[in-house]
């Protein structure tokens, strides 16, 4: 389940309306959550070395090794929060005397918006620092957790929209998962719940489509080939769940100009996702619910995150902290 759909269960109190047998979790669907430590590291240190990082708000708060972006900043280094891509390609055209860095994160949603930039065109003084991630190979990683019962899925429908209900074929085919693609609104989800349950309960496992209002089978061909022109599919780390194979994006050699890694020949060396104690990667997959974290509402709160689940709006501790959801049933 997305992590938006888990806003919607906790702000409209759906759990209270599930029978005991039911639990749905939130997975590692926070864009911000699973950016790694070793990319924030990157983007702190162009800050600290005279380029100017172009970011959304949620993720300046997010830890790195040793400092968010928002410390980078406090230390001196240049970091600025934009609402678009877009807004990036025109500071760097306003100021073409300063070397701007967008730290482009987000799953297939955004990268589309990225890719139109670079095939448009970027100007020389912009770079990306790209972290673009995709859902289906983590959803897979999740079913290779052995310790981890999952019934089914409800997979997001704003990703959906984009990639079409193909990719999501491998789950009632190869798994006999159960899997649902669903809305944002409290409806949206009540139905996916109940389509799932019929699946369950009659032993079948398809690929259903509650979104229909927005997802077609195809998807946006035209956002999956704007990807695809720019992109690679590559191996990416995600936060705290370590290296998942063809689950992140790279920029294709003819864009390396664009690319802010090679540009800069950024080096991380040791980096460390979780502060000490934290335990976000088990709230991210679903091992753990946020109560159950050491930190959770001592040390980590929402006005001094300790770990990525509690800076992002997106994130599950975050989440549960706003609308003090203190138990699942």
């Amino acid at each position: 389940m997305h992590k938006t759909h888990e806003w919607t269960i906790a702000h409209y109190g759906l759990r209270a309306l599930l029978p005991e047998t039911v639990d749905v979790i939130a997975g590692p669907g926070c864009p911000v959550c699973v950016v790694p430590a070793a990319e924030i590291d990157e983007a702190a240190s162009l800050a600290l070395n005279g380029v100017t990082v172009a970011t959304f708000g949620d993720v300046v708060r997010v830890p790195g090794s040793e400092l968010s972006l928002q410390e980078a900043k406090a230390s001196g280094g240049e970091v600025r929060i934009v609402y678009s891509v877009s807004d990036a390609v025109k500071m760097a055209r306003k100021e073409p005397e300063k070397d701007f860095v967008f730290f482009a994160i987000g799953f297939e949603t955004t990268a589309p918006t990225t890719a139109v930039e670079i095939l448009h065109g970027a100007p020389e003084n912009l770079s990306f620092l790209v972290s673009h991630r995709l859902i289906p190979p983590v959803m897979e990683l999740l079913l290779g957790i052995g310790d981890l019962h999952i019934d089914g899925f409800i997979a997001p429908g704003h990703v959906s929209t984009v990639i079409g209900m193909r990719p999501y074929e491998v789950f009632p085919k190869a798994y006999r998962m159960p899997t649902v693609i669903a809305g944002f609104e409290p409806l949206d989800v009540l139905f996916a719940i109940s389509m799932l349950l019929k699946q369950i309960r009659s032993g079948e496992a398809a690929l259903e489509n509650e979104y229909t209002r927005s997802v077609a089978w195809e998807g946006n061909v035209k956002a999956q080939q704007l990807i695809e022109r720019v992109f690679d599919v590559a191996n990416g780390r995600w936060r705290g769940l370590g290296r998942v194979p063809l689950s992140a994006l790279a920029l294709r050699e003819e864009f390396a100009r664009c690319d802010a890694r090679r540009k800069y020949s950024l080096k991380v060396r040791d980096s460390r996702d979780l502060s000490p104690g934290c335990m976000c990667h088990l709230v991210m997959i679903g091992k753990i619910k946020p109560p159950e974290c050491p930190l959770y509402m001592k040390s980590c709160k929402p006005q001094t995150p300790r770990g990525a689940c509690m800076v992002s709006v997106e994130g599950t501790c975050r989440i549960w902290a706003k609308h003090r959801v203190m138990e699942s049933p």
